[in-house]
């Protein structure tokens, strides 16, 4: 059913109008518009729990090479993306790996990590005018479908994706992708997704405002729409206002819900609003988060580890920072500050802090409605020239506190995450 919709769409968009330049007419060829990029991080990341869990951390040194074809001239362009990783687990704090939100390393059999982690993945991509098909593996970024790269090496999925850009200012995105390669394994299968199927797109209406629909269907077993917005209104003197929705509906059939999450509830719906003021090199940023019905929400981890498997960054919302402000019933507020040191003599430097606080938990106790607290902050530093130039530095530290009503859904504690990444392009 899905081919046929995709097919369906492809002749559509390629009998709609060609207002737009086309991309493929102006194809360089195979090789002559190959590139080939390096991306070496070193990662850290500890979180020191609360009330007698468990301390754990993780540290690693990881390669990510990406090449990326140009397409080959004539109608139909052809072309290769490829990548390969390989991760080394660096330090003797082997015996603290294991937390499900750190996973830079899977955790065996034996009980202990893995020492390092090496997988390639390809994807063969076909293009007609500004329409590109492409199968494989992939690392989709989309609302309802979004790898996660915030930890040591990315996750990537493997399946077929339509991209179509043929209006100018409108893209259209139907995909589906049969397996997921966890970030912390070697295995291409390794988090055991049988398939999803996303679709959707987003416009560009005017210079200040876009919006976005997409949906995705999880084996029949979840069904998730989002809704996004986004309008800046400029303000004078090099200011602006910037308003940011972001909102999921989600539905898990019963099993999964009684078997898997083990709730009794099958829905939820969850949005937020970000107003940010910039001017100058400062930005203030508040925001309100809501989330209703039977359960939290769904989201991220891997179907053969309790998970969803729908990526680990799906969950484009205000109010996502260590803790995601999820669960059931939750109501959060946020209060935020940035500042670019460009202002002030240090370019490359910039610094963010917020406060987030949700009430109104449901974690399933019967022992009343639960409150978190996190205080997040973060320093940037990216080198601006020189032989390591783009190279940046990123140190984040949070710190989570839950009530003891609300412990069945949060784990509280201090968090700390060093990052140093250093992009290399090879041609």
């Amino acid at each position: 059913m899905l081919n046929k919709r995709i097919g369906l769409l492809a002749l559509g968009v390629l009998s709609a109008t060609q207002a737009m330049a086309n991309d493929q007419a102006d194809a360089k060829g195979f090789v002559e518009d190959s590139h080939l990029n390096v991306l070496a991080r070193n990662a850290y990341i500890s979180r020191d729990y609360k009330n007698g869990v468990d301390r754990k951390a993780e540290w690693g040194q990881g390669f990510l090479g990406t090449f990326t074809s140009g397409f080959t001239q004539g109608t139909v362009g052809v072309g290769v993306d490829a990548f390969g990783i390989y991760a080394l687990r660096l330090g003797s704090e082997g015996n603290l790996s294991g937390a499900g939100g750190i996973d830079f390393f899977k955790v065996g059999d034996s009980g202990k990590a893995a020492k390092d982690i090496a997988k390639a993945g390809a994807a063969v991509k076909f293009r007609v005018s500004n329409t590109v098909l492409k199968y494989g593996d992939q690392m989709p970024a989309l609302p309802v479908l979004m790898y996660d790269n915030s930890r040591l090496m990315p996750e990537s999925f493997t399946g077929t994706l339509l991209t179509s850009k043929e209006i100018d200012g409108l893209e259209i995105n139907v995909g589906r992708f049969t397996a997921e390669s966890r970030k912390s394994a070697d295995a291409r299968d390794s988090g055991d997704l049988k398939s999803i199927n996303v679709f959707g797109g987003s416009y560009k209406f005017t210079d200040n405002f876009s919006a976005s629909l997409y949906a995705s269907d999880m084996e029949d077993v979840l069904r998730k729409q989002y809704l996004g917005m986004t309008y800046v209104l400029p303000l004078q003197d090099k200011q602006s206002l910037t308003f940011d929705f972001n909102g999921y509906r989600t539905h898990v059939n019963s099993d999964y819900a009684r078997d898997v999450l083990e709730v009794d509830g099958q829905d939820n719906k969850i949005w937020s609003l970000a107003t940010t003021y910039a001017f100058g090199a400062h930005s203030l940023i508040l925001a309100y988060q809501q989330s209703t019905g039977e359960i939290g929400y769904p989201y991220g981890g891997y179907r053969n580890a309790g998970g969803v498997g729908d990526g680990g960054n799906t969950i484009l919302l205000a109010n996502s920072y260590w803790s995601d402000f999820n669960a059931k019933d939750e109501r959060s507020w946020q209060a935020g500050y940035g500042f670019d040191f460009g202002a002030v003599g240090i370019p490359g430097l910039t610094y963010n802090i917020a406060y987030v606080r949700g009430s109104n938990i449901d974690d399933g106790s019967d022992r009343g409605r639960g409150t978190e607290r996190e205080i997040y902050n973060q320093a940037k530093y990216v080198v601006q020239s020189g032989p390591v130039k783009d190279l940046s530095v990123r140190v984040r530290g949070s710190w989570l506190r839950v009530s003891n009503n609300a412990d069945k859904y949060n784990k509280e504690g201090n968090e700390l995450r060093v990052f140093v990444d250093y992009p290399i392009n090879v041609f």
